[in-house]
């Protein structure tokens, strides 16, 4: 009897190992959608900490131009930072609204023999000083007031004004000019650092008449332009009451000046007045 042969079909091993490869589109899809969503919440987070960083098309962008060399932007954080500036003095003080004798009420001169008449003035501001007050000696001569016989600083450490009236000098002429200006910045700048809101002002000494033999008028223009440089220097105000009691030829009016008396009259001390209230800071 004949043996039926057998086919064998042999598989390679090398085919029966390999896998097959099939195309899984939810797999796409769910990868899809974790992209979508991961995109999707880094937008929404962005969004949060930087608010609208999407640009807006609606803005008129027509007014911006570019130059040559761009204006630089101050941020506000910069502007902040930055302290406020005082505002600096102008010298002479320019003239200005009128302001009320109430505001006398809140001021102080301190004075030599040149304007010691003015305490008559009705209305107007305390006058301290005496016949031995100078230039020279406005740090250590003892003055009389209500607090007390003392030198000028102490009183004004004391009573403390809003404004500071100064007028020295009766001793130009007589007195070294620089040592005069040495003693009196020195009184200034004492002042000016125990009370920096009290507003300081040097005042101008007037003009002698045409006939004073004493003294020249070439003198006080240059003793008064160091005062003014004194003033700028330590920061203070000056008032020009030289050029308010002029005449055009630069000597003082006959009607400012007594020659009986030896003082200005009472016509100056008015225009003094009026010049103060029409030229503060």
């Amino acid at each position: 009897m004949a043996k039926k042969s057998k086919n064998v079909r042999r598989i390679s091993n090398k085919k029966r190992g390999r896998p097959r490869v099939r195309f899984n589109f939810m797999v796409i899809i769910i990868i899809f959608a974790l992209t979508f969503l991961g995109i999707f919440g880094l937008y929404m987070l962005r969004a949060n900490l930087e608010g609208d960083f999407v640009p807006d098309e609606s803005k008129d962008t027509s007014s911006v131009t570019t130059t040559a060399s761009p204006a630089v932007t101050i941020q506000p954080s910069e502007a902040q930072s930055q302290p406020a500036q005082p505002n600096e003095p102008i010298y002479p003080v320019p003239e200005s609204q009128a302001a009320d004798i109430s505001y006398f009420e809140n001021c102080c001169m301190i004075t030599d023999s040149t304007l010691l008449e003015m305490s008559k003035q009705n209305g107007f501001m305390e006058v301290l000083g005496n016949d031995r007050l100078n230039a020279l000696n406005c740090g250590n001569t003892a003055i009389s007031s209500s607090y007390g016989t003392m030198p000028a600083y102490e009183i004004m450490k004391i009573k403390k004004p809003m404004n500071v009236y100064i007028m020295l000098g009766s001793d130009l002429g007589v007195s070294s000019t620089d040592e005069m200006i040495a003693a009196y910045s020195n009184l200034v700048t004492n002042l000016h650092n125990a009370q920096p809101d009290t507003k300081i002002y040097i005042m101008q000494l007037p003009p002698v008449t045409a006939s004073d033999v004493t003294l020249s008028n070439d003198t006080i223009n240059d003793y008064n332009s160091r005062l003014m440089d004194m003033a700028k220097k330590i920061g203070v105000y000056c008032i020009d009451t030289n050029t308010a009691l002029k005449k055009s030829d630069g000597t003082l009016a006959d009607e400012y000046w007594s020659a009986e008396n030896g003082t200005l009259t009472d016509a100056a001390y008015k225009a003094i007045s009026g010049y103060i209230l029409t030229h503060t800071a």
